[in-house]
């Protein structure tokens, strides 16, 4: 792939997405580096407030400070060396210790850009602050807290991930393709239950980890409508119990993805990069609930993704649904998970 930004950023980029870095190959120029250099200015704040060590108000200052400064409201980075250092994954270390970077690669880019970028970083920080404010760092072994309802959990869902479907369609309508003001309210509509449902799938699929620090992000009311707790759901025995609640879910989610395929279906044909480039998110989300319907998502040992040999094979797939006609429509019908209820 050409230079998104720089080759520093780029190997930033590519060394902390598993999944979305090949996405990127798809976009189009005109937008691919900015909507690159997004996911890493997110993923910074991502990774600084699911720290597992430090304390809650040491992360909600580093977190607040690191935005204050990407915003230009403030001059001078917090220091990331102290929870550089105590990151598990190598590469989020790395990027920690780059910010600097990051930040000025936003330089690269004109005013509206910049502003499309800021913005979302804006929203979704103040959702990475709800999470520590909700549940702390997440360290193991502590008390398991719970978000309250489902207006909670979908607010959640929006500040990190449907506003992202926002920025994703301000950039193709400022760069890429024109609508009437009536197709452009529910282009932005379907765009933010496209990130809805990369969130839920997210939410779902990391149950057991979330769990392990604390955090549950199932909804106490609807735990407590069916017997349930936060703990019980350490239990892998407790499947059946929670299957009827986790269903609801994966249906919510499906329900999302179908407004994501109805999205992918308003982007004129003439666009063929960026279908492709919202396809395959789409098609690992679809193949991602048809797992999760199918497995036991409580049993820790048996961790369910999408491979990576299952993602080439997708985009292998989803370059000829390209060049033939009705492609795209039935390689998005034939995957779709066959369990909903829906």
């Amino acid at each position: 792939m050409s230079v998104l930004i720089n080759e520093h950023i780029d190997l930033l980029l590519k060394s902390t997405s598993r999944s979305f870095y090949p996405t990127l190959k798809y976009l189009p120029k005109k937008v691919r580096g900015q909507i690159g250099l997004l996911y890493l200015l997110a993923r910074v704040a991502d990774t600084i407030a699911d720290s597992k060590h430090g304390e809650t108000e040491v992360l909600l200052k580093i977190l607040k400070q690191y935005n204050e400064v990407a915003q230009g409201n403030l001059e001078t980075l917090p220091d990331f060396d102290m929870i550089a250092e105590i990151q598990d994954n190598p590469d989020e270390a790395e990027l920690l210790r780059n910010v600097q970077s990051v930040i000025e690669g936003l330089e690269v880019y004109d005013s509206g850009d910049k502003q499309r970028m800021l913005e979302c970083l804006d929203v979704i920080v103040s959702g990475q602050v709800l999470d520590l404010e909700r549940f702390g760092p997440a360290k193991e072994g502590g008390k398991i807290s719970a978000l309250g309802d489902n207006e909670q959990m979908d607010d959640y869902t929006y500040r990190v991930a449907g506003c992202v479907g926002v920025f994703w369609t301000k950039m193709s309508l400022a760069h890429l393709i024109k609508m009437s003001p009536t197709k452009e309210e529910e282009f932005f509509e379907k765009g933010i239950r496209f990130g809805k449902a990369l969130q839920m799938i997210n939410i779902l699929r990391d149950i057991p980890e979330d769990l392990r620090f604390g955090r549950c992000y199932i909804p106490q009311e609807d735990l407590i409508k069916h017997n349930l707790s936060p703990e019980d759901l350490l239990n892998p025995d407790n499947i059946e119990k929670f299957r009827p609640l986790y269903d609801s879910y994966l249906d919510l989610t499906n329900e999302h993805l179908e407004a994501a395929v109805e999205y992918i279906k308003m982007i004129p044909e003439t666009q063929f990069r960026l279908k492709a480039s919202c396809m395959l998110p789409v098609l690992i989300g679809q193949r991602t609930v048809t797992l999760l319907r199918d497995g036991n998502i409580l049993d820790s040992s048996d961790r369910i993704k999408v491979t990576r040999d299952e993602i080439k094979s997708y985009a292998r797939k989803l370059l000829r649904a390209l060049i033939i006609p009705g492609g795209v429509k039935r390689l998005l019908e034939k995957n779709k998970d066959s369990g909903s209820s829906s």
